[in-house]
């Protein structure tokens, strides 16, 4: 790390020096590091700074290496940066994220100086989830969308999630299964038209999820894709990203139905006034919509991901179906 970004370090956490560094993960495609700075003499123990290097990416682990790659991944960390700069002390402890302590850019680097999540009480990652955390990873998502719920994502995507067919033409191109790439902008409309836009999380992925020691709340981290659009697509990604193919299915009323109590004592709880039972429908209508749009973009990415299954497949030939003849 340079000097600058070493001072403001110093400067922002109140250390009289760092301590030993652990390296966290390095970031996809070679763009830097998550690094734990442990401090000395300091209000708190750590903290994490997510330090990237704009112009190290080089090589993505999928192959997909082109301009449009490098500007979409250069443009989800300045959204990533203003998100923490502008909106991320909106969420309260009902949607927690890590206080910001400082964002700096310098030169072709930017600085995110980060509270210690660990250290806040919420040292757990999973790979493997019971219902009541699969529940309580869906209250985190509806209370984040019942915050952001009618907002105007100034600064963020203007569509968020880092699938979305604007910024995936690649996939698109390569996609074999026609039906679905013909219907692809009818399924993005589809999604755009959500007559209740909200802020999501955009890649909310269990591995993104930091559970407290008791298994009881969480928090999330990485919003490089934090941005507009309807909350199902935070739905479906996250039950994809954990569940089983059976479970999806059989569990699918019981998701949704946990997901849209969560969301209507979180508006109720914030006073957002709202038609419930219009949001409601509106957006159990486009679950099924939303799990196509992902499923879309992965075949055209990766078309032998273990996601790839009979249930993502079926539901979008019920969409495209429905959607192509209206």
């Amino acid at each position: 790390m340079n000097d600058h970004f070493l001072s403001t370090l110093k400067q922002v956490t109140g250390t009289e020096d760092l301590g030993r560094t652990e390296n966290i993960q390095n970031l996809w495609s070679g763009y830097g590091k998550i690094i734990r700075y442990n401090l000395k003499n300091a209000p708190e123990k750590s903290v994490v700074v997510k330090h990237v290097r704009l112009l190290d990416g080089s090589k993505n682990p999928r192959e997909w290496n082109s301009d449009l790659s490098h500007e979409r991944k250069l443009k989800s960390y300045r959204v990533e940066s203003y998100w923490y700069q502008n909106y991320s002390k909106k969420c309260d402890e009902h949607c927690r994220v890590a206080n910001c302590l400082a964002v700096e850019h310098y030169g072709d680097e930017v600085l995110m100086v980060l509270e210690d999540l660990d250290d806040a009480g919420f040292p757990k990652r999973k790979d493997r989830v019971t219902w009541n955390e699969v529940e309580i990873c869906l209250e985190w998502l509806a209370n984040f969308h019942a915050t952001f719920l009618g907002e105007k994502p100034e600064g963020l995507w203007e569509t968020g999630t880092y699938w979305h067919l604007e910024t995936r033409h690649e996939e698109l191109e390569v996609l074999k299964d026609l039906e679905l790439k013909e219907a692809a902008e009818i399924i993005d409309q589809k999604l755009s038209e959500t007559a209740f836009p909200t802020f999501v999380h955009g890649d909310a992925k269990l591995a993104n999820f930091c559970f407290s020691a008791d298994g009881k709340s969480v928090a999330a981290v990485d919003f490089q894709y934090v941005g507009g659009g309807c909350g199902m697509k935070d739905v479906a990604y996250f039950i994809g990203s954990c569940m089983l193919e059976e479970d999806c299915e059989v569990l699918e009323s019981q998701i949704l139905n946990t997901y849209f109590i969560a969301l209507q004592q979180a508006l109720t709880r914030l006073e957002k006034q709202v038609d419930f039972v219009a949001l409601e429908k509106d957006w159990r209508a486009l679950y099924y919509v939303a799990w196509t749009d992902f499923h879309r973009f992965l075949k055209g990415w990766s078309p032998g991901h273990w996601k790839i299954n009979s249930y993502s497949e079926r539901i979008s030939r019920k969409v495209i179906s429905e959607l192509t003849t209206l």
